[in-house]
């Protein structure tokens, strides 16, 4: 018998669904709630590593995922010359192991739809529009009440809510993000024939600019620069500074500029980092993903770490038949050593970058790879 018998989970995203989907495959009955009102995801694509992979497969996901997305088993880096030369090809290592792709793009919104319509296949009740209102908890369970009025009593409660959880809130853990000191320009546009993997050039008017195949038909581009406050520009505006950046750059940049024509299309966020340190629970509430970790994504391992502590915390859970803060603590044990490490490699190539130094980027990227080659 697993731990919990019942079980709310905070956050519909990624981590949130597979969550979900994780406990419910082993008998939990378990409640999602989600505040936005259908499934959404921001941004307009996401990369997945092996490792990401690995967690897709066990969810039983990664052939309708493969379908959508786009596997790739390089990173093709140019120079930032009118060109595009291409400098190098770098095979990417197979961290989720040798039958899975190295990495895959995906459109987000495609994957957020894949893995909430698998949760509600398991049985898990979804419920949009709706999150935590209040929580109290005792000895044996967490009594919840939401913001459309209803109430709840469950034994446990994951936080999945990203980066502003409501739920570490709740709790008044006080864990707020850092800026990195880069903010990047996210676009969906089309897919040139020729780009058949991630590419990236570095130098020019962005530290990085570079674009990912989400599809046959996708992409989804990036153009890194500065932090600054881009939260009042119109339409207009964002249009301009996001093809005058792209404007600077060769070889396939050329086709995804003419493109580059909705500003809908476009989102900009800064690179931010924290981690918490353990515990990640606090009684029987305990916090996953984005809501305790975040990182640059220079080694789009974001997703990845979620997934991971989504198998994990369904694996502690239902190997254990007693609740208890032993139990909880032995997840947050588990998984901060390699979530600590990942970010921090995370943030060095970021530093680098901002400091335009030439550190033994091939080195780092081996190391991460090989940690997360390994089981989580």
């Amino acid at each position: 018998m697993a731990a919990v018998q019942n079980v709310l989970v905070v956050g519909g995203g990624v981590v949130g669904a597979a969550t979900a989907t994780f406990l419910a495959d082993a008998g939990v009955s378990v409640d999602l709630v989600e505040i936005t009102p259908d499934v959404t995801a921001l941004g307009s694509g996401i990369t997945l590593q092996g490792n990401a992979l690995r967690v897709l497969r066990q969810l039983g996901v990664l052939d309708e995922c493969l379908a959508l997305g786009y596997p790739a088993e390089q990173l093709v880096i140019r120079a930032p010359d009118p060109a595009g030369t291409v400098v190098a090809r770098v095979a990417e290592h197979r961290s989720g192991g040798p039958d899975l792709p190295a990495s895959m793009g995906m459109y987000r919104p495609d994957l957020a739809r894949v893995l909430v319509g698998r949760a509600e296949r398991a049985g898990v009740k979804v419920q949009f529009s709706t999150t935590l209102q209040e929580l109290a908890q005792d000895d044996a369970g967490v009594d919840v009440r939401f913001t459309d009025g209803s109430t709840g009593r469950y034994d446990l409660v994951v936080g999945a809510d990203g980066l502003r959880s409501w739920t570490r809130r709740l709790l008044g853990v006080p864990l707020e993000t850092r800026s990195v000191g880069m903010g990047i320009w996210r676009v969906f546009a089309p897919r040139p024939a020729d780009v058949v993997s991630s590419e990236a050039v570095y130098g020019g008017p962005c530290y990085i600019a570079g674009y990912t195949p989400t599809s046959e038909d996708s992409l989804y581009a990036f153009l890194v620069e500065d932090a600054q406050d881009r939260t009042t520009v119109t339409d207009e505006e964002k249009l301009a500074v996001v093809r005058g950046l792209a404007g600077a750059y060769g070889g396939p940049w050329r086709e995804i500029l003419a493109s580059i024509t909705d500003p809908a299309a476009i989102h900009y966020t800064w690179f931010e980092e924290y981690l918490l340190d353990a515990p990640w629970h606090r009684g029987r509430v305990v916090l996953v993903g984005d809501a305790v970790h975040t990182c640059p994504p220079t080694l789009a391992q974001g997703a990845a770490l979620g997934l991971e502590d989504a198998a994990v915390l369904a694996e502690v859970l239902t190997g254990a038949d007693t609740l208890d803060d032993d139990l909880l603590a032995g997840f947050a044990a588990r998984r901060l050593p390699r979530v600590s490490e990942v970010v921090e490699a995370s943030l060095t190539l970021a530093r680098w970058q901002l400091a335009h130094e030439q550190g033994d980027v091939p080195a780092l990227m081996g190391r991460i790879a090989q940690l997360t080659s390994a089981p989580a």
